[in-house]
Parts: C-alpha cells; structure tokens; sequence
C-alpha cells in the first residue's frame, strides 16, 4: 500500500514539473518574442511635415503613419504650411526641428528650397526622411514614393489610348515643384518618342488650387479647338478641370487624366465627366517613412561598421511605392473604405 501511495505521489509530482515546464517555457518565449520586436515608447515623437494639410491627398499617407505608429507603440504629430507658401513650410520645419522630435518625415514644395532645414536638422541627430516629394541634394536619408517620372510614362500612354495618335495636349501642373516636373517631363518625353503627333500645346500652373486650375483649364479649351486631352499632375485639379468641362460643354470631347483618388475625382470618373486619374501607393509613403526614421533614431541599422564615418547609405535610398490607373471600369474599388 505504502509502494502505491509513493507511485502515486512520484507521478503527481512528474506530472506537475512538466506542466509547470512548459508554462514557463511559453511564458518566456512570449517574452523573448516582445524583447526582440520593434517597440519604442509614448516619449518619442515623430513628426510629419507637408504642406497645403488640408487637402485629401495627405489623408492614406497619414494613416499609414498613424499605422506604423501604433505598430512600434510611439507618438506622432502631424505639421505643414496651409498654402502653398514654401516660406512657410521653411518655418513650420524650422519650429519642429527646434522642439528636437525622435524624427522627421517630410514632403518638399520645393526640391531645393529647404535643404538648410534638412541638413540642420540631420547636423543636429534628428533623421529626416522624404517621402511623396523630395529633396535630393539635401542630408535627407532616403526618399520613398513615386516614381515621377515613370508616372508621367503611365499617363501619356493612357493618354494616347484615350485620344488617339493625333491632336492637341494641355498639361496643368506645379512647375516648380520636382515631382510635377519629373511627372510633366515623362508625359513629353512619352509622346514625343511614341505619339509625335499628339502635341503639347500649353504647361500651365495650377498652384495646387481649385479655382485656378479651373480657370487654366476654360483657358485652354477656349483656345486650342483641337484640344483632344489635358493631363493634370495633382491630386486637387482634376476636380478643377471637370467642372471646366462641364462649364464649358466639352467633357464629351476632351479627355482629363488626373492624379490621386480624392473623392471628387473619383466621382467624375464615375460619371464619365474625367477620364482617369494615376494613383500612387500612399499608405505605404507613411508607413515605411516612419519605419525607417524608428530604425535610425534607434540605430539598429548596421550596413557596416561605422557606417556614419563612411558615407555608407544605412537606408534604401529610394522606396518606389508604385502608381495604378484608376478608370471607370475599376473605380469603386479605391472608394475610402
């Protein structure tokens, strides 16, 4: 009897290590998993930087910040000029650098123009990433969007499937400002190789507003009558153009391409009242921008060995995010969900 009881207490007591083994063994892997994940703290703020912060456009880059954000557990604030005031965002930048934030995201009007902030701020410890817009000759790490010029490829092509080989283009853009140019000039290059006889008769400068865009817009049609298509190369024109085409009677005859996925646009693609719109990959211009300043404020970035003496690049020194043509067969698919 004494034999059993002893039995018995052994195997209670085997039984009882090993569930107890492998409770700890779990418990310390999940332990093991979160200290080797990516995890910052509240105390550290990143700040994205743009400008005109109120249009749609913004609003998927944001998220996807907002994203990664909640992913590495940090804080994020979002900053920018509200016109299309280079000056102005030169200050905004200026103030953000001065509270010394944990990163830098930030979208350039202008490809020069802002260079001292960036170098001052790269100088000072804070990482800077462009994103959307850059600024190439700047300290700025990387840049992750578009690739602008393969964009403007994309359209002219589409263009040309819309009209036709033969006719008058008009192009309404930011002149000034890099990615629009790159954008403008694969759009000419593109037909100007593959569709010589589809001209561009006309570069105007929408200024990123409505109104005006609109106004360049009935200018164009009221002065070119073999206008066959205009190309609009930022995200709030090409509402500006389609109701220059209804103002004017000429949707059935001209054929708009747009870019981005404002709801407006989106709904005269609906319509038939704008032909297309390129839309860029936005999420992910937020997402990895923020992925990419946490791995340098953290330096877990290693390409080699003191790489800061070296003039190595620790980041990918362009991301493309890649484009798509949104038209009205496809449209309901890039409603805000």
């Amino acid at each position: 009897m004494k034999k059993l009881i002893f039995m018995y207490l052994v195997l209670i007591l085997t039984l009882s290590t090993y569930l107890f083994a492998i409770y700890y063994r779990g418990d310390s892997t999940e332990a093991i998993e979160q200290e080797a994940g990516l995890h910052g703290s509240m105390d550290e703020k990143y700040v994205m930087v743009n400008f005109l912060t109120g249009i749609d456009y913004w609003k998927n880059i944001l998220k996807g910040f907002e994203d990664a954000a909640a992913n590495l557990g940090v804080s994020i604030e979002y900053k920018g000029s509200t016109q299309y005031d280079v000056q102005e965002q030169i200050i905004v930048l200026e103030q953000v650098i001065a509270r010394k934030p944990a990163g830098i995201a930030l979208s350039a009007m202008d490809s020069e123009a802002l260079n001292d902030a960036i170098n001052k701020a790269v100088e000072a410890g804070i990482p800077v990433v462009m994103f959307d817009a850059n600024a190439p000759d700047s300290a700025a790490y990387s840049f992750i969007g578009t690739n602008n010029y393969e964009a403007g490829v994309t359209a002219a092509r589409e263009m040309a499937n819309l009209v036709g080989n033969k006719g008058q283009i008009g192009i309404i853009t930011h002149p000034n400002q890099l990615n629009h140019k790159q954008r403008t000039q694969g759009f000419q290059d593109t037909l100007r190789n593959e569709y010589p006889e589809l001209e561009v008769v006309a570069i105007e400068d929408g200024k990123g507003d409505q109104l005006i865009t609109e106004q360049k817009a009935k200018m164009l049609i009221g002065e070119y009558d073999k206008l066959l298509g205009i190309f609009v190369t930022e995200a709030s024109g090409g509402v500006g153009v389609g109701n220059a085409l209804i103002a004017e009677d000429a949707y059935k005859r001209v054929k708009v391409i747009g870019f981005d996925t404002d709801k407006g646009t989106l709904d005269m693609i609906k319509s038939g009242v704008l032909s297309a719109t390129i839309v860029q990959g936005t999420w992910n211009m937020g997402y990895w921008s923020l992925i990419q300043l946490f791995h340098l404020h953290h330096e877990i970035l290693e390409p080699i060995p003191d790489w800061k003496n070296t003039n190595i690049a620790p980041l990918p020194t362009y991301v493309d995010t890649g484009v798509s043509v949104v038209c009205k067969e496809n449209v309901d698919h890039f409603y805000a969900k």
